[in-house]
């Protein structure tokens, strides 16, 4: 039950019938920034203007009475500034959403059909197998779940998948890196690691599980192999532990001895976009390695990149985006005309030629989007935190995990937008106080399950139906509207925020819930007549906790799709000091 939406489309309906030319697509509804101005906003006579030919203002005019008709919930229209138009709605109009939270419950209130069933792939983590996950990896694990659960939520078909780069130098530098550390525990001593191998001290386990079932290891293949096994397994561990699970994994290597490659190779020269040339040398000051080579290259620049893209490198073999392109590929043949990868802020000049490349062997038909996601600065108490000497150079998503839980860590990593840097301290993140926005939701949560529990003290149990059926009319306070009007807006906020794919906002609206709960909380402990559980007013105490089953059932909704479980109750009793 999306309330913004039904006022969309009794507006929508009313401007089809005086214009009936009119995009209606670009017609919103929402919050105003002020909310004395009234519940809804529509920049409806705005857009209206160039077709009616008339001013906003007077498209306004033209407008307001006929909306107020238009349906039954809308109380008042006012034209405010150069042709902006405020509404009210009755307050039985968000009594009613409340009530369908309830009946919807957590799992879902929310969901939406925005998505219609479309078929999307969220590509997320595809870590090289060459080591622990580091919490660069982490950040991007998370932020990708959420977005595929956002897109789920608001009706999308959702593939979450990882792409294994099991393919390439790096692979052989682990190959090599193993077979250093095989040597050691076979008695060897094998001195420094060469510069170049990987030195963390983790390879030692993937010798150590090699020696149990292998008795050489001058078969580069079967250590390449074996070794890339145990990683990946080591790398599912820790993203189940986080909550993350993919539906499908796709090896590169796979994709490369299937033929994919030479196939999307030929779409491409069908299509009249590969072609033998000479690229320019790069802007700037010109690289030592750089010579004026023939190379296969992709007309990238016909779909707005920079320069055309090589397709294959001096030794025959195909370049890392010809690889992805095939894979891309491969995925709209699939059916998922939508792809979402997400990738690391240092992969900026990767988006643009992807984009081309997917337009160009798609033929227009499939669209890609990469969000970036930005750096993790990981402090305790304001210092730096030092890298794991198990992981040789970075800190890895299961230090993190270990020492303050999967989550924390989830909601903590989406409560910035994921092109900006994050700063995660450790002491900030695990203290309990209303500075810490991830114990600032719980919390909330957390005293709903205790207002219920006394509850059951003093009226008996009642159900979330029982609640949805209580005279919510008595629901009359300013305090007590304004919270379930913020309830009413989380369809809305899951459909804007999985549009936009910024997962962020869900975190952000927690912490709003949270503020607004924590707010009326405090205002019953100085005013008694607005406390929850009135003992000789049955009616009143329902409605009311009718109410604190509402927000409940919305913390535990944005949670889930963040992926954190509500707590029912925290580990101390601790006070929140002007929450």
């Amino acid at each position: 039950m999306n309330i913004f939406n039904e006022v969309r489309e009794s507006i929508h309906k009313v401007v089809h019938s005086l214009y009936p030319d009119a995009p209606l697509a670009k017609i919103t509804v929402e919050p105003p920034r002020d909310a004395t101005h009234g519940d809804m906003a529509t920049n409806a006579a705005m857009i209206l203007s160039k077709v009616a030919g008339k001013p906003p203002r007077a498209v306004a005019e033209e407008l307001v009475e006929k909306l107020k008709a238009s349906n039954p919930n809308i109380t008042k229209a006012d034209i405010a500034g150069p042709g902006f138009i405020n509404l009210a709605l009755k307050p039985e109009a968000f009594r009613a959403v409340l009530g369908h939270a309830l009946l919807a419950g957590a799992k879902n209130f929310g969901d939406g059909t925005i998505g219609k069933s479309e078929k999307v792939n969220v590509e997320y983590v595809s870590a090289n197998p060459t080591g622990p996950l580091t919490v660069g990896h982490a950040r991007g694990a998370i932020f990708g779940d959420a977005v595929a659960n956002l897109m789920l939520k608001a009706g999308y078909a959702v593939q979450k998948e990882y792409y294994i780069n099991d393919a390439g130098k790096q692979v052989e530098v682990l190959t090599d890196s193993v077979i250093l550390r095989i040597r050691e525990a076979a008695g060897e001593n094998i001195g420094e690691i060469p510069a170049g191998c990987y030195p963390g001290e983790y390879l030692k386990d993937v010798a150590k599980a090699y020696l149990e079932s292998h008795k050489t290891w001058d078969d580069r293949k079967t250590v390449r192999d074996f070794a890339i096994r145990f990683l990946m397994n080591e790398i599912k561990i820790d993203l189940g532990e986080l909550g993350v699970k993919h539906d499908l994994f796709v090896s590169e290597a796979e994709i490369l001895n299937s033929g994919a490659v030479a196939k999307a190779m030929d779409q491409l020269t069908g299509l009249g976009l590969i072609y033998q040339g000479v690229l320019e040398p790069p802007k700037g000051k010109t690289p030592d390695d750089w010579e004026p080579r023939e190379q296969t290259l992709f007309k990238s620049t016909d779909f707005g990149d920079d320069v055309d893209r090589p397709m294959k490198k001096s030794d025959g073999s195909t370049t890392y985006f010809a690889n992805d392109i095939a894979h891309y590929f491969h995925m709209h043949k699939m059916g998922y005309d939508r792809l979402i990868n997400v990738v690391g802020a240092d992969h900026g000049g990767y988006v643009k030629r992807a984009k081309a490349a997917v337009k160009a062997i798609t033929q227009g038909k499939a669209e890609l989007d990469l969000p970036l996601v930005s750096i993790v600065h990981v402090t305790d108490n304001g210092q730096p935190v030092r890298m794991s000497k198990r992981a040789g150079t970075f800190i890895t998503l299961r230090d993190m995990m270990d020492r303050v839980g999967s989550g924390v860590m989830r909601f903590i990593m989406l409560t910035r937008e994921a092109g900006q840097t994050l700063e995660f301290d450790y002491t900030r993140v695990t203290e309990q106080s209303k500075d810490n926005p991830y114990f600032y939701v719980q919390y909330a949560h957390a005293r709903c399950c205790s207002v219920m529990k006394h509850a059951k003290e003093m009226f008996g149990a009642v159900t979330d139906t029982d609640l949805a059926k209580a005279d919510l009319s008595r629901l009359e306070r300013p305090e007590e509207m304004a919270i379930i009007k913020l309830i009413a807006t989380w369809p809305r906020v899951v459909e804007q925020a999985a549009t936009a794919s910024e997962p962020h906002r869900i975190a952000y609206f927690a912490q709003d819930m949270a503020a607004a709960f924590h707010g009326l909380w405090n205002k019953g402990r100085d005013d008694g007549t607005l406390r929850f559980l009135i003992e000789n007013d049955k009616q009143l105490s329902l409605a009311r906790l009718a109410l604190v089953r509402g927000v409940a059932v919305t913390i535990a909704a944005a949670l889930n799709v963040i992926g954190v479980e509500p707590l029912d109750e925290l580990r101390s009793d601790t006070e929140l000091e002007a929450a």
